[in-house]
């Protein structure tokens, strides 16, 4: 476990943990080259109406250039460090490239400075390594997976997560997700072998509403502790219950409790060969 635990000198320390960066990371400073600032309209479309609530504030932070496409094929490249990312959840990896080339990468689970890997078609199906999604064996963990072939890497990217190829059919490659579907994907869409890093990350305990603040997230209300004119859980003398048989988000939409919210028309309806598990998780 390399989880950090504090003395409890103070009540929110009681149960606080962090993770013991020192025994991952390799670099404190990123690659400048790499790296740019700017605003962050945090939560906010382009008219600057909030879209996604809760979010807001939090510590200034530096945009590391990942590189997800992974355009540069049947090179070879080296990891020169392990860097942490202030905006994701998994470690990064400056990666070298023979020709000289560098640039920031996802690294799996237990990478180490001075691993290499390839993105090539014929490359071995080893931790790190890219290739196309037809030639995983059955078995295999992949994470950093393209939708659509050349759309560059889309799921299972934060820390720990990785899918699993479950079957190869008919130009298909079939996935189980973090989520427990089981997904089509075209079989020329590309993968890295292995799990993203940081698996550790979903056992911190932030163990302060500050540590929150500081991270970008605001306070959360509930439905049932507002008024009727806010949220159709709202009203009622004292404590009371919903009052309604399903729940519903500020809008009226069902959310949670294991009820299905996916739109029935959605254009990916066609892929899903079998549905992810709802409810409460055992």
């Amino acid at each position: 476990m390399s989880l950090k635990h504090y003395k409890p000198v103070t009540k929110s320390l009681r149960a606080m943990t962090r993770i013991n960066y020192r025994g991952f990371l390799t670099k404190h400073r990123p690659h400048k080259k790499l790296v740019k600032g700017g605003k962050r309209g945090t939560g906010r479309n382009a008219f600057g109406r909030i879209t996604m609530r809760h979010r807001g504030g939090g510590h200034k932070q530096l945009f590391r250039d990942v590189d997800f496409s992974f355009d540069k094929k049947n090179v070879p490249a080296k990891i020169t460090s392990i860097e942490y990312d202030p905006n994701r959840s998994a470690f990064i990896g400056l990666a070298v490239y023979q020709d000289g080339a560098k640039r920031y990468i996802i690294v799996p689970k237990q990478a180490q400075v001075g691993d290499t890997f390839i993105v090539s078609e014929t490359a071995p199906v080893t931790r790190g390594n890219r290739l196309p999604l037809k030639n995983m064996p059955v078995g295999t963990f992949v994470y950093n997976i393209e939708v659509k072939p050349g759309g560059g890497g889309k799921i299972a990217r934060s820390a720990g997560n990785f899918a699993e190829v479950v079957a190869q059919d008919a130009g298909y490659t079939h996935l189980k997700m973090p989520s427990t579907e089981i997904r089509r994907i075209l079989g020329t869409s590309w993968a890295s072998v292995g799990e993203a890093s940081n698996d550790e990350h979903r056992l911190v305990v932030l163990g302060k509403a500050g540590r929150s603040r500081w991270m970008g997230r605001r306070p959360t209300v509930r439905g049932s502790a507002m008024n009727p004119v806010d949220h159709p859980h709202g009203g009622g003398e004292g404590r009371q219950g919903r009052g309604l048989r399903r729940a519903k988000t500020m809008w009226g939409k069902p959310s949670g409790k294991g009820q299905k919210t996916r739109r029935p028309k959605k254009y990916s309806n066609v892929f899903i060969v079998s549905r992810r598990r709802v409810g409460k998780r055992k």
